[in-house]
């Protein structure tokens, strides 16, 4: 099934390129069917590029997905034409009466900030307590997912010195997941960031549960025992040449940045990189979607409480 965006979306054209089923406002319309309503509060300064990320994940599912792009009010990108975020964004006051299947909050460049410093701090925290009770599930991308275990469960993030860069194997630690379906034993996915949490600190509270590690990145997927909150510390979504542009960019910079681990064949910045992660990122969105928000959240979407969503 499709996947509902506006029709004017950059985005669009991109995945309609990749022979991805995009649907217009217009003609999803004339579907008597309730597709599934999925808000994106999107942190990231390149707004554009993971719009395009996430829809092309959100797209591979027979489910009908409804995409709605959240932005925030205390805080407005420089990185991103003002047009563009008036045509296909809201922001908090304009849905904080409506209710959704499930949510997706990204990361944001962030590390070595405190949280309480963070421009729209008191925002996001206002936006993650309203989800308790008008989400019905909701997945935490890399800087949003330290945030949310720290305002949810108290825990602080690390920094992590040098920056975690490059695609790295996971192990699945809770087999028999309906989040893993599919997977291989060992799967690999791309980390970019400078902050860790330990696997310590998510054994010591009884309602999380870690659901994936790395060797070499540690914890990359907790979730809560009743599944309507998700922390994912990867980036499966990520494209073939973020982690790439990235490096260059730290690079521009002066940083001397690390050349991404397991990423350039022969860890050659000249050669074109080659992608290892596509099929778990598509899986675990999918699953995501299939499992733990089409299969338990109410038809009616204003009955949505704060009772779990399963296992």
């Amino acid at each position: 099934m499709p996947i509902k965006i506006p029709d004017a979306l950059p985005a669009k054209g991109i995945l309609e390129s990749e022979n991805i089923f995009v649907m217009t406002e217009y003609r999803a319309l004339h579907q008597d069917i309730r597709p599934l309503s999925v808000l994106i509060l999107n942190l990231m300064p390149t707004k554009e590029v993971t719009e395009t990320q996430l829809l092309r994940k959100l797209s591979n599912t027979p489910l009908q997905i409804e995409v709605e792009f959240l932005q925030t009010a205390s805080y407005v990108p420089t990185h991103v034409d003002a047009g563009h975020l008036n045509m296909f964004y809201k922001t908090f006051d304009e849905i904080k009466d409506r209710n959704y299947d499930g949510m997706i909050i990204t990361g944001a460049p962030l590390d070595f900030i405190p949280f309480e410093k963070v421009d729209y701090w008191k925002e996001l925290c206002t936006i993650m307590e309203w989800g308790k009770t008008h989400v019905h599930s909701t997945m935490h991308i890399c800087w949003a997912a330290y945030a949310g275990l720290y305002y949810f469960y108290g825990i602080q993030k690390r920094d992590r010195l040098p920056k975690l860069s490059g695609v790295y194997p996971h192990v699945i630690r809770k087999h028999g997941s309906p989040l893993f379906r599919g997977f291989d034993d060992v799967f690999y996915a791309p980390h970019s960031r400078a902050t860790e949490i330990l696997e310590e600190q998510i054994l010591g509270v009884p309602e999380l549960e870690i659901m994936a590690t790395s060797p070499e990145a540690g914890v990359a997927i907790v979730k809560t025992t009743d599944s309507r909150h998700f922390f994912v510390t990867c980036h499966p979504e990520y494209d073939y040449n973020t982690l790439q542009l990235e490096y260059e960019r730290d690079l521009a910079k002066g940083l001397e940045p690390l050349v991404p681990v397991n990423y350039f064949p022969g860890d050659d910045p000249t050669k074109r990189p080659i992608v290892t992660w596509r099929s778990t990122g598509q899986l675990l969105y999918s699953n995501w979607l299939n499992f733990y928000v089409y299969q338990t959240t109410p038809y009616e979407l204003r009955s949505i409480s704060g009772d779990g969503a399963g296992k």
